[in-house]
């Protein structure tokens, strides 16, 4: 069967071959969080995306890819996206990445902290940085070109199918700085061909979405 991008805990990844690229996804924990695996199918190098939680199944899906990690980002500082992130950062040895102001509360130590516009290079694969404040001040996204004429944009909690993250739950949030961000900085720089692949739950696409726009303004949330 071809990917859908959805996937439970406890189950194998999904994957995808994107021409330059393997996506392998899985969920994890109770609040069924997503973790990404993007591996150059040239060298074999690989980004970690949200190192979670149950170190062990990130292991196995590191293991059944074959790739390296030799990089891991954080999309955004919430605990149930990090529980595992010490232990991923100590068993792969990768740099770490995540957004500049969301490191310093990270528990570990960030090697790059991302602004937005930033690449970040993976064997042969560049992945462009977008900052997007608001579920947190420093949460980003990353994307990806892929061979397959698609852009392959990974999001955390800052787009979901269906809305944009929850903004309601820290003084910090805001959800007007969020739905701006999402709408210039994704809605406004990527094409309708672009796959989302969220922090929790399903994937998406910006043409999906897209039309919903207004909707969510109005609604705030």
């Amino acid at each position: 069967m071809g990917y859908d991008g959805q996937v439970t805990p406890g189950e194998a990844p999904a994957t995808r071959d994107v021409g330059i690229a393997r996506i392998s996804k899985i969920s994890v924990s109770d609040m069924h969080n997503n973790v990404y695996l993007i591996t150059d199918t040239a060298g074999g190098d690989a980004l970690l995306i949200d190192a979670a939680d149950d170190w062990p199944a990130i292991s196995a899906m590191i293991a059944a890819d074959g790739g390296r990690v030799t990089h891991l980002a954080t999309t955004h500082r919430h605990f149930d996206h990090v529980r595992a992130l010490p232990e991923a950062a100590r068993e792969t040895g990768a740099q770490l990445l995540a957004g500049a102001d969301d490191a310093a509360d990270l528990p570990v130590e960030v090697d790059r902290r991302l602004q937005d516009g930033d690449t970040v290079q993976v064997g042969e694969l560049a992945f462009d940085v977008v900052t997007l404040r608001g579920h947190t001040p420093g949460s980003i996204a990353l994307s990806l070109r892929g061979s397959d004429g698609m852009t392959h944009l990974f999001t955390g909690d800052s787009l979901f199918p269906g809305g944009v993250g929850a903004t309601d739950r820290y003084e910090y949030q805001s959800f007007p700085q969020l739905i701006d961000d999402v709408e210039e900085r994704l809605f406004g720089r990527y094409d309708d061909n672009t796959w989302v692949y969220p922090g929790h739950g399903d994937d998406t696409t910006l043409a999906v979405e897209r039309p919903h726009l207004t909707e969510w303004r109005t609604r705030g949330w």
